[in-house]
C-alpha cells in the first residue's frame, strides 16, 4: 500500500516526497574548500595576530638584540673569559597584555630558533623542558649505569634571560576596526641584573573594514 503525504490540496507518494527530501539536504550541506599554501604565505582572515606577525616579529627583535653594542661586547667578553665559548640564553616569558587571546608560547619559540641559528648565542632550555630534563636525570641515578647515567649538577647556566610582553590597541568606528600591536623584549645579565638591551616592534597595524549588512 502506498504512503501519500499533503501537500496543500495535493498528494506526494513516499517516493516522490524522499527524493525531494534528499535533493534539500543536498542543497543544505556545505562542504569546506581547503587550498594548501606555502607556510610563508601571508593570510589574514580576521586581523587578528596571526603567524605572519610572529615571523615579522621574532625576525626583527632578534636581529635588532644581536646587532646591539651592548650585546656584542657582553659576548665578546664573555667568549674571552670561558675559553671561547659562547654565552648560554634563556627564553622566558613572553606576556599576553593585549586584548585577544594570543598563544605566546609561539612567539618565544620563535625566538628561541632565531637565537640558535644566529650562531652568536647557545640556548639552553627552561620552563617545563628543564623539568623533564631533571626528573629524567635524577631517575638515571638509580636506574641508569654508572658510565652511561648524566652527571648532577653539570648544566650550563644561563648568562641572558630573554623577556617580553605583546600588548595592543584597538580603535572603532563604525565598520572599520584599527589594530595595533606593540611587541617589547629585554635582554637581561642574570648575574648582575643588568639590561643589556630593550627593543619594541610596533610595525604590526590592521585595518578591518566589516562589510555592511542590509536587511
Amino acid at each position: 500500500m502506498k504512503k501519500y503525504f499533503f501537500r496543500g490540496r495535493g498528494l506526494l507518494s513516499l517516493p516522490v516526497f524522499m527524493f525531494l527530501f534528499l535533493a534539500l539536504l543536498a542543497g543544505c550541506s556545505s562542504t569546506p574548500k581547503v587550498t594548501r599554501v606555502d607556510a610563508n604565505t601571508q593570510v589574514d582572515l580576521s586581523g587578528r595576530w596571526n603567524d605572519t606577525d610572529v615571523r615579522t616579529v621574532s625576525t626583527t627583535l632578534i636581529n635588532d638584540c644581536l646587532s646591539s653594542p651592548r650585546v656584542s661586547q657582553f659576548i665578546q667578553q664573555y667568549a674571552s673569559q670561558h675559553n671561547g665559548n659562547l654565552p648560554a640564553c634563556l627564553v622566558g616569558n613572553f606576556t599576553n597584555d593585549s586584548s585577544e587571546h594570543i598563544d605566546t608560547s609561539i612567539l618565544s619559540k620563535a625566538m628561541e630558533v632565531a637565537i640558535v641559528n644566529s650562531g652568536k648565542m647557545d640556548f639552553v632550555a627552561g620552563g617545563d623542558t628543564l623539568t623533564q630534563l631533571r626528573a629524567e636525570r635524577q631517575d638515571q641515578q638509580s636506574n641508569a649505569s654508572e658510565s652511561t647515567a648524566a652527571a648532577l649538577a653539570n648544566e650550563t647556566g644561563a648568562a641572558l634571560l630573554l623577556t617580553g610582553s605583546v600588548k595592543s590597541i584597538v580603535d572603532r568606528a563604525g565598520n572599520t576596526t584599527v589594530r595595533s600591536y606593540f611587541v617589547s623584549a629585554e635582554m637581561t645579565n642574570i648575574e648582575t641584573r643588568t639590561r643589556l638591551w630593550m627593543g619594541d616592534n610596533n610595525d604590526i597595524k590592521k585595518v578591518i573594514q566589516q562589510p555592511n549588512f542590509k536587511p
